[in-house]
């Protein structure tokens, strides 16, 4: 296969599901759901090859597609000449975004074996589903602020509309509220895209819309002196902005709540690409515009992101620690763990960096598999509050240690993913800023005590009689347990998985930040 396209092919193969299902006649919702699934297995086929293809040695971006794609009048010149700005097709993928395409795939084709408990109108639903597939993967792909924003914005509709009607009751209040928030991200994100577009001309550069040529352009010395020059501040107003969108995303709090109702009112497997994925599009564009466009604002404002960082590990682990809900338990254990992410950030050393990639890798699996858990145990008895569940290890053995395998993973057990991604992270901060840095670990304590609470209360005690006889995990749920565990697992033991593609990814990002404070 030509290894110039696969990013195109990756990004738009569910398409081929959608067109197969816009054929089927709604009546068979047993041939929807294959379709469904195996459409899923396409794109994973083709991410599985990028990480096999993928040039550890390489720090610059791979895969990479360039084709003309619009060309916008801007007027004329003397000769009453029309002049255009043509825009390109960019994708391309670095040691960053190519274990976040891979991870979508993964999650991608478990949610979709999720879905299989979906009854009604499963046409829509797995329409939707891969339309919100191609715009997870485009995000990571696109390498053109346009194509990256028209992307980003395509995750919001379907997932709006599977929130919003496949959900549980308060359903519509939750993809209201996702709309909203996501929405007003967007919003700023397009603005601070609008100012850096029209930034660049001015000060005697050539206008692009490509990420790898505006981070040239906005890092370089003659560059930064110029606008600081005419323009003072407008660099940091700019990070700001993009920190503001993004943070909206990952979510930082207090921008939060939304997310609260996302994961209590969401269809499972829309909550397990929710925060197995989409989350992680938030940490995505920290690193990859926020600090990549803007690393001397980064550099200056890494103690902010570091108290942000500890204040969302903290929050959302002693919120956590009291909840009666077990999904409102994983939910603010997602922010707590986001805050990992800005730590490693706030860092700014190749360690933390390192950290801060692996814990959106790591949480990504460790959070689908969690709430696919709950959603089996829903399954069986309609209710996720932690004082109806309990003795629940007596008839589900197999969920049950699932689940708290699971919970030990994100705790932060050695020799699973949660180890590594929480040790890179708070050691790097550890070498810049070690008094927030101790703070941040009591969060650590925090999250075995909430974590261990809600796990032991689910699966042990006494067992209430009509309990005594549900099943235990089916075939078909068993896939998602094992192979997310298997990751998680992986992740763990042989970490390198990872940190060798990103080592020379890194070695490109790092200097510039830690340079700025030598």
């Amino acid at each position: 296969m030509d290894n110039s396209m696969l990013l195109s092919l990756i990004t738009f193969s569910p398409l081929l599901a959608i067109v197969i299902l816009a054929f089927v006649p709604k009546r068979h919702g047993g041939i929807i759901k294959q379709i469904g699934v195996l459409g899923t297995l396409l794109p994973l086929i083709l991410a599985l090859m990028l990480f096999a293809n993928f040039d550890y040695q390489q720090a610059e971006m791979q895969f990479v597609e360039h084709v003309p794609w619009i060309a916008i009048p801007i007027g004329t010149d003397a000769t009453s000449q029309l002049l255009t700005f043509p825009i390109s097709y960019d994708m391309g993928v670095d040691g960053i975004s190519m274990p976040l395409i891979v991870l979508t795939a993964i999650i991608g084709t478990m949610a979709a074996i999720a879905s299989w408990p979906i009854k009604r109108r499963l046409k829509e639903y797995f329409i939707l589903f891969h339309l919100l597939l191609i715009g997870m993967f485009g995000v990571f792909a696109a390498q053109n602020l346009l194509l990256f924003f028209i992307f980003f914005e395509l995750t919001l509709i379907p997932t709006y509309f599977l929130i919003g009607i496949w959900g549980y009751p308060e359903r519509e209040k939750a993809a209201n509220k996702f709309l909203l928030y996501n929405g007003v991200g967007s919003a700023i994100m397009l603005l601070a895209f609008i100012v850096i577009f029209w930034t660049a001309p001015q000060f005697q550069a050539a206008p692009t819309m490509n990420m790898s040529e505006l981070r040239s352009i906005l890092t370089s010395a003659d560059f930064l002196a110029l606008v600081e020059q005419h323009r003072p501040g407008l660099m940091f107003a700019l990070f700001l902005a993009l920190f503001i969108a993004f943070g909206i995303k990952l979510p930082i709090f207090p921008f939060h709540t939304w997310m609260l109702r996302v994961h209590q009112q969401a269809p499972v497997p829309i909550v397990m690409i929710h925060s197995g994925i989409l989350l992680k599009m938030g940490a995505y564009g920290i690193i990859r515009l926020g600090i990549g466009f803007f690393p001397e604002q980064a550099y200056y404002f890494a103690t902010w992101l570091a108290v942000l960082g500890v204040i969302n590990i903290l929050y959302g682990a002693v919120i956590a620690f009291v909840q009666k809900d077990l999904k409102l338990v994983m939910a603010y254990s997602s922010i707590s763990h986001m805050g990992i992410v800005l730590v490693g950030l706030a860092a700014m050393n190749s360690i933390g960096f390192q950290g801060a990639v692996f814990q959106t890798v790591s949480h990504g699996f460790i959070s689908a598999l969690l709430f696919f858990l709950i959603g089996v145990i829903w399954e069986r008895v309609e209710t996720s509050q932690i004082d109806e569940l309990g003795g629940l290890a007596r008839s589900m053995p197999f969920v049950s240690g699932i689940l708290l395998a699971a919970a030990m993973a994100s705790l932060g057990l050695p020799g699973m993913s949660g180890f590594i991604s929480e040790f890179l992270a708070f050691l790097g901060l550890f070498g810049s800023m070690p008094v927030i840095a101790a703070i941040g670990v009591l969060g650590i304590i925090l999250t075995a005590a909430y974590l261990l609470r809600a796990t032991l209360r689910t699966t042990f005690g006494p067992t209430p009689d009509r309990y005594l006889g549900l099943a235990d995990a089916q075939p078909l749920e068993v896939i998602p347990m094992i192979v997310l565990l298997g990751f998680i697992i992986l992740l763990g033991i042989y970490p390198a998985v990872l940190s060798d593609p990103l080592q020379e990814t890194l070695k490109t990002i790092v200097p510039i930040v830690t340079g700025i404070g030598g």
